[in-house]
């Protein structure tokens, strides 16, 4: 029969939007609570185990399979498509996110999991039981494929996720609409009502495809106090720019990482040091992370050094400064200077693959470990791969979050640099924006601690007193007594630490 191949495409569409919705809210909820290893895992273990819940309820429908099938599709499709809004929506708003979280993740999957047995049973009487099986759970997984290359490489990057969102619940609204055709002769009632549904479905996924911008800047809106000047998702993170009384402010997966007010103090420590500590005149320089440009602003100040090789995983964010002439202004088009020279590529591959020659200092600045994908740029192996990319004589510098407000996570930062067989300064200063914060200066060798920092370069921030303060630690930020971890891939100590510090300021 005609009708038989336009199942199995729906089949195929079916499994796509499944995956989807499981991709969605894993990503959803890996940007707004950070930990993406257990969101994506508690994500996947919810959405399976409701799938089966669903597949085993199916077994309790007897009646009407074809009407019911429909109405199925054209529940996924609403509660599917309008799920990334109104997870970033109850975010902005509510206190008990994650309870919404997973129970729109149970409610979806188990909708899900009723899909595909019935297909099966609506199917079976046209088709012998082993092709039926074989064909429909191939397709499924063919959906599966399509779902999980197209998600990262082109709806995230071009859609945002909550247009992709409700596409896939409108393609989901399609696939019940059409149904009450190809299931014309087996939909004994209803059939109007379920074809009028399946429109009323369709529109209103449509009119929030339309205005899905207006659904985002809802709720950003509602979760950053100032005005929005720029806002962007790309396959890594979600960047927004806002405006205030004090300046513009950025903010990765809703993380603040600089407020230009009093940035130049923290990157001012970030760079300065590690020139005062090298002896000699720095040609070389590796900046790992710090897209935005304001640490090769710094680095830029001194003549001798000829060229900067910066490593950011994040093209949209390596080409901010373009987008936004704020940006270029305050980094003083650091990132167009011709010793710049960006490479768009995870840093941890890239110093294990790396055939440079090797450099004169090294600045690292990633964002806080507050991931295992994050955790692991602060690891023995990361630092072990950095030290093989480094002159003898070179000095690094690297941001190590608050020694104030995360005590461990800073320490076992500093015990997994001297693991690695770096010998470590730390040090500390206050951004206002940030808080007390925290960092390390590190050689490969036994070295003073530079008084300092060098002549002829123009600060805001740092002098000849304030630069010697940095190395001062008050009593209440000192190493602890009790024994801290060094950071191993392995275990991700620093992740736990952190999470665990920062989550009683939330």
């Amino acid at each position: 029969m005609k009708r038989i191949p336009l199942l199995f495409l729906n089949v195929v569409i079916i499994a796509t939007c499944g995956l989807i919705y499981e991709l969605l809210a894993a990503t959803v909820s890996s940007y707004v609570l950070g930990d993406s290893v257990t969101q994506f895992s508690l994500i996947i273990g919810i959405y399976l185990f409701a799938m089966g819940v669903g597949s085993w309820l199916s077994g309790f429908l007897e009646k009407d399979l074809a009407t019911k099938f429909v109405d199925i599709e054209l529940a996924v499709a609403l509660i599917g498509g309008f799920s990334a809004p109104l997870l970033f929506l109850t975010f902005a708003n509510v206190s008990y996110f994650a309870v919404i979280l997973y129970s729109m993740v149970f409610i979806i999957g188990a909708l899900v999991g009723l899909e595909i047995p019935l297909l099966m049973r609506i199917l079976k009487d046209e088709l012998d039981f082993k092709d039926l099986v074989s064909r429909v759970l191939a397709l499924d997984y063919v959906g599966a494929l399509v779902a999980a290359l197209l998600f990262p490489i082109f709806l995230v990057p071009k859609l945002g996720l909550n247009r992709t969102s409700l596409l896939f619940g409108m393609l989901n609204a399609v696939v019940g609409l059409w149904g009450t055709w190809l299931l014309e002769p087996l939909i004994r009632r209803r059939l109007t009502v379920l074809r009028v549904k399946g429109f009323v479905v369709l529109v209103l996924l449509g009119i929030g495809f339309i205005k899905a911008d207006s659904l985002t800047t809802m709720a950003e809106d509602a979760l950053f106090p100032d005005q929005i000047v720029y806002a962007k998702s790309s396959p890594y993170q979600r960047i927004v720019v806002t405006r205030g009384k004090l300046g513009h402010s950025l903010f990765l997966n809703g993380n603040l990482q600089f407020n230009s007010f009093d940035e130049y103090r923290y990157h001012e420590a970030l760079v300065h040091p590690a020139f005062a500590a090298f002896e000699g005149e720095p040609r070389r320089v590796l900046v790992l992370g710090g897209g935005d440009g304001l640490a090769v602003r710094e680095i830029l100040k001194y003549p001798s050094v000829e060229s900067i090789t910066l490593v950011d995983l994040d093209p949209l964010m390596t080409g901010l400064s373009k987008e936004l002439p704020a940006l270029a202004e305050l980094n003083r088009n650091a990132m167009e200077d011709p010793r710049v020279s960006v490479i768009n590529a995870d840093a941890f591959v890239w110093l294990d693959d790396a055939k440079s020659p090797p450099f004169d200092i090294a600045i690292v600045d990633f964002p806080d470990p507050n991931n295992f994908a994050l955790g692991k740029l602060y690891s023995t192996r990361f630092y072990k791969l950095l030290r093989e990319r480094l002159q003898p004589e070179a000095a690094v510098v690297i941001q190590c979050t608050s020694p104030l407000y995360a005590r461990k996570s800073f320490w076992s930062i500093i015990k997994t640099l001297e693991a690695s067989g770096f010998t470590v300064k730390p040090f500390q200063t206050t951004v206002p924006s940030f808080g007390v914060w925290g960092y390390a200066l590190a050689k490969m060798q036994p070295f003073e601690r530079p008084t300092v920092p060098r002549t002829g370069v123009e600060f805001q921030f740092l002098t000849e007193t304030s630069f010697a303060s940095l190395f001062d630690f008050p009593a209440d930020m000192a190493m602890p007594s009790e024994e801290i971890e060094i950071n191993r891939l392995d275990n991700q100590a620093l992740v736990r630490y952190y999470e665990v510090e920062w989550r009683r300021f939330e």
